[in-house]
């Protein structure tokens, strides 16, 4: 008979036996069956990967010179994430780093704080998960200390980076072309596919201008180092290493010599009138474009900003500034984002739309000195009647009232006795619309403003928007302002004749870009091929090899007779030499360079004028369009037309300038890459500053 302690203990012994197999199950799960896999683990506990930045591709002008350079500079960032962890908030730490830097500690703390609605710069706008830049351009012994002595330093890293320079070749600022970088998002990281690098330096992207409309060919390819490291996290060696790729250099059509001679102008024309007594005039830009091809030679702004400013961290201040309207608002391109009344500058179009509608280029129209239309008195910009004349007298003396009348006729047309028929024409709206004007050029840059074509479709669409305002504020009895807004609030969608009156000369609600109006007069002066403006003229590899040749697309072609064009190039030409132009063009060498151009004064309720002038040479070959805008600063003939012979005098070289581009004939080809990795400006090219 078994004793019952004999039983417990072959029960004792059978669960021993099957807990020896369990675990010997178990054992044999992990090596054999999941082996592999924690080996794996094992080895990564024991690596790490290094994200390693590429070097940021250059923007270059046209002939080479550097606008945008990229350099190395030792930079020290703090992991804050690391740095809450440690004791007192890593206080101790950040008093060691404040020593061995030279910053004092109250400026490092500002630094790795995150900017909010409440704390202002100095602060971190990126992301908190990476990083945070506190020095840059740190001395070797100050970075090999903190390599060094990472117990000292936990979350404190000495890193290469990439710095972003810009040389202002030529004096040549160009600020808001080239835009500038700014921290990436987590959410922008994952929508482009990019790799966190781990330290702030490369977690950039363009934020405005070239840089963020080529930006994924500019930043290259990131690389990676995978290094061993021991139990405490330090770098014992390196396992394996893929290199980076150096982003491509964008070279651009954009001349530096002419960019700053067109700034300068601006600026000057800004002062000038400033000094007669505008002192709302703070603002202005200038256009060069190529009229052969739609690249674009210069876009100058006022005012401007050191682009630097972007290098080393911006302050607070320096951000209100640059984005503060009380500063003028530097940051804005006003060549593509600024929008004016182009003024008698656009009676090339109310000419062609005329022509096409009938009128020859022998008819007569009478020039006085006022119209009544529509119950209202329009007048010439003088009271004194100037005759009879003919299309190409009125571009010339810019007389407003002969477009009045056509434009009246136009209207006149489409609504006999003020009801308009199913189809109207609107041979002057549509003229406009076809040269470009109402809608974006489509420029190779981020931003760009559409402009206003008015018609009436647009003007029903405007009295839905405001009616309730006008209705509330109107009083037919009241003050003169009132009255206009009782009787918009009836009859506020109908196009009168007094709205096709004012477009006809660049007024009223007529607004224009830059850049548009210079596309505008560039198809008038080339035949008639509208271009979509181009910055990007080609982007080089490392080694120097052309991957992308940019050039401006063809988007239409006006639908004006070639005998038309020809009409109005030479009527403009005549502008310059005996008409509202000659002035400002008194003296300059017209026999070496014949410029046709338009002035245009656009009146401002309120305030002074903008002063417009629109222009290109040479007249039988024209190869160039110059355009200047400068708001509330008085008439285009006294303003914008003598900057835009001071332009002109620096691409030929007359007038004691030195030719930028030597019997006006751009570079032929493209810069060349060097072996110390500068460009060499094209075989044959002696222009400049």
């Amino acid at each position: 008979m078994i004793s019952a302690s004999h039983k417990r203990l072959v029960v004792l012994h059978v669960l021993v036996a099957v807990l020896l197999i369990g675990l010997s199950g178990r054992l044999w799960y992990l090596q054999v069956i999941n082996g592999t896999a924690y080996a794996k683990v094992a080895s990564q506990s024991r690596t790490r990967t290094i994200v390693v930045p590429a070097v940021r591709g250059q923007i270059l002008d046209d002939v080479g010179s550097s606008m945008v350079n990229n350099n190395s500079s030792l930079e020290v960032s703090i992991d804050t994430m690391t740095l809450e962890r440690q004791s007192n908030g890593g206080a101790a730490i950040m008093q060691r780093l404040s020593q061995v830097l030279g910053i004092p500690p109250q400026r490092l703390w500002q630094l790795v704080r995150l900017c909010s609605p409440t704390v202002s710069q100095p602060c971190w706008s990126g992301s908190p998960y990476q990083p945070i830049p506190v020095a840059e351009g740190v001395s070797e012994r100050a970075a090999l200390q903190i390599m060094e002595q990472q117990q000292e330093f936990p979350g404190v890293s000495a890193q290469v980076q990439p710095v972003v320079g810009y040389p202002q070749p030529d004096g040549a600022n160009a600020a808001q072309v080239l835009g500038y970088m700014g921290p990436i998002t987590q959410q922008e990281l994952a929508q482009r596919h990019l790799p966190a690098t781990g330290f702030s330096g490369v977690d950039l992207v363009g934020r405005a201008g070239l840089e963020e409309q080529y930006d994924s060919q500019l930043r290259g390819t990131t690389g990676t180092r995978t290094v061993s490291v021991d139990a405490a996290g330090n770098v014992t060696g390196t396992v394996g290493e893929h290199a980076p790729q150096h982003g491509n250099d964008l070279v651009t059509s954009i001349n530096a010599s002419i960019q700053a001679d067109a700034e300068k102008a601006v600026a000057q024309a800004v002062q000038k009138a400033q000094g007669e007594g505008n002192p709302a005039a703070n603002a202005g830009s200038a256009v060069v474009l190529n009229a052969k091809n739609g690249q674009v030679v210069a876009m100058a702004n006022y005012p401007n900003y050191d682009p630097n400013v972007w290098s080393h961290g911006i302050s607070q201040q320096e951000f209100n500034q640059l984005f503060g309207s009380s500063d003028g608002e530097p940051i804005l391109d006003r060549a593509t984002q600024g929008q004016w009344s182009p003024g008698s500058t656009w009676k090339v179009t109310s000419t062609a739309a005329a022509m096409g509608d009938g009128w020859g280029p022998d008819s007569i129209t009478s020039c006085p000195g006022s119209v009544s239309i529509g119950g209202r008195t329009f007048n010439n910009w003088t009271q004194h009647s100037m005759g009879d004349m003919t299309l190409h007298d009125a571009l010339v003396q810019s007389c407003d009232t002969v477009f009045y009348q056509i434009a009246n006729d136009m209207w006149m047309t489409d609504d006999p006795n003020g009801r308009p028929v199913a189809h109207p024409r609107d041979p002057m709206q549509n003229m406009e619309l076809a040269w470009g004007f109402g809608h974006g050029t489509g420029i190779d840059l981020p931003e760009e403003n559409p402009g206003l074509v008015p018609d009436r479709q647009w003007k029903v669409d405007y009295w839905k928007s405001t009616r309730a305002y006008d209705c509330k504020h109107g009083n037919l009895n009241g003050s003169y302002v009132e009255q206009i807004e009782a009787q918009d609030c009836q009859d506020g969608f109908v196009w009168l004749p007094g709205d096709a009156v004012n477009a006809s000369i660049g007024q009223g609600d007529v607004l224009v870009t830059p850049l548009q109006l210079a596309r505008g007069y560039a198809a008038l002066a080339n035949g008639g091929t509208l271009f979509s403006p181009r910055v990007g003229e080609a982007l080089v590899s490392p080694e120097g090899k052309v991957t992308q040749q940019v050039t401006a697309p063809v988007t239409g072609h006006l639908p004006v007779a070639a005998s038309t064009l020809s009409y109005i190039r030479n009527a403009l030409y005549s502008v310059t030499t005996s008409g509202t132009a000659a002035g400002a063009f008194s003296g300059f060498p017209l026999n070496q360079l014949p410029v046709a151009g338009k002035t245009g004064t656009a009146e401002v309720a309120g305030g002074q004028a903008t002063s417009v002038y629109a222009s290109f040479a040479p007249l039988n070959n024209p190869q160039y369009v110059v355009v200047v805008m400068i708001p509330q600063s008085g008439e285009g003939a006294d303003v914008s037309a003598p900057a835009a012979r001071q332009i002109w005098d620096g691409i030929y070289g007359l007038e004691g300038h030195k030719a930028a581009f030597p019997g006006g004939k751009p570079p032929s080809s493209l810069p060349s890459l060097q072996l110390d990795g500068t460009f060499a400006p094209p075989s044959g090219y002696r222009g400049g500053s």
